[in-house]
């Protein structure tokens, strides 16, 4: 009989590659109301959460929301249930719905929202645009016996341990001798309690970033043969894989400045934009940002974008961007919106190979507070 998951281990699936600890300094991401240890059926992705969309959520027996945007940035010095917001939090306490929030966290991590906006454009040979830091490298080191290597050094490399470059799976390994003896209450594996047991084992060595490592370790453990696996691990004086804000890649061909922007009325289903430059101007090199990103126009004029996409622009950055060079196109902040299949879609991959008996679903509202006339 499977047990149903308390709503931190639904949030463990997320935190596994993106963590609280991408996100930028005074950013409010993490558990904004209800309780953790509250058992999870069903999960509503949502961009904001609105009075509708917690709504959406009593309707269909929503336990966990998880939204993009927090619902409580700033501290809170009073709960007045007469405000929109003090009913919010009412409706949620009331109907025992937690609410977890992924923020920068999600903007940064890797195949988080930038990337699924990059992907949604059809960018490739992506990079960050604005690094903000690298994911550090950790040595793992795991004692593992002979018939049993092949299995876990691969179960590791899909983990994401082991990438080096364009390779993937990268391990050394050598042979040696592992003993222990097994304690009175301990079922084990190879050996009999109470006897000294002496096993061929081989030392895999393999490479492994921190925003992956929690989830490598998990998979070390429920893949080793052994109740107790053996492993070591080592920080590495190695920068890895640099991560940070918004992406910069090349569309598959150039295109006049015009084309591009009602493209993008297409992909993210806007009935208008802004835009400024040339409009015959060809576009290749697209830089993007989701959310509000104009203070980082000058970042992607130094990456060598010829146009940028991102949200919340003001009239002098446009400006100033324009006499630059630079091509603006803002679709919204609302494009973010994005996130919301992308990650019900992601973390339902992740909890069936996990084996966590819980359903999640992209919420159908629509937070976009503008409307164009």
């Amino acid at each position: 009989m499977s047990t149903i998951p308390s709503a931190n281990q639904v949030i463990k699936l997320l935190e596994s590659w993106s963590p609280q600890r991408f996100a930028m300094e005074s950013d409010r991401v993490g558990l904004m109301l209800g309780s953790l240890e509250r058992p999870v059926k069903k999960v509503l992705v949502t961009l904001d959460v609105t009075e509708a969309v917690v709504q959406e959520a009593i309707e269909q027996d929503i336990d966990l929301i998880i939204s993009h945007h927090p619902l409580l940035f700033k501290p809170l010095t009073e709960v007045d249930t007469d405000t929109a917001k003090g009913q919010v939090i009412q409706k949620c306490l009331q109907h025992e719905i937690t609410v977890y929030a992924a923020h920068t966290n999600l903007d940064i991590a890797p195949g988080g929202v930038n990337d699924w906006i990059a992907e949604a454009i059809g960018l490739e040979n992506t990079s960050v645009l604005v690094p903000q830091k690298t994911d550090a490298l950790q040595k793992l080191v795991a004692f593992v016996p002979e018939e049993n290597v092949e299995y876990v050094r691969k179960a590791l490399g899909d983990a994401g341990a082991g990438h080096i470059g364009d390779y993937s799976h990268c391990t050394f390994n050598s042979d040696g001798t592992g003993t222990f003896i097994p304690g009175d209450g301990t079922d084990p594996h190879i050996g009999n309690r109470g006897e000294m047991t002496f096993v061929s084992e081989k030392k895999i060595e393999t490479v492994v970033p921190d925003s992956k490592l929690a989830h490598v370790l998990n998979v070390l453990t429920d893949v080793h043969p052994y109740e107790e696996p053996a492993y070591d691990l080592y920080p590495l004086g190695l920068e890895g894989e640099s991560i940070g804000l918004g992406r910069i890649g090349e569309l598959p061909e150039g295109m006049p400045l015009e084309t591009f922007a009602h493209a993008l009325k297409d992909v993210f289903a806007v009935d208008g934009l802004r835009v400024s430059g040339d409009l015959g101007k060809t576009v290749k090199n697209v830089a993007v940002l989701g959310g509000a990103g104009e203070k980082y126009w000058p970042q992607a004029l130094k990456a060598g974008a010829d146009v940028y996409v991102t949200g919340d622009l003001t009239y002098h950055n446009a400006q100033d961007a324009q006499a630059e060079g630079l091509s603006l196109v803002d679709p919204g902040h609302h494009i973010e919106e994005i996130m919301k299949k992308s990650l019900a879609s992601r973390l339902t991959n992740e909890a069936d190979s996990a084996n966590v008996q819980v359903s999640f679903k992209a919420s159908a509202v629509s937070t976009e507070p503008f409307r164009f006339l």
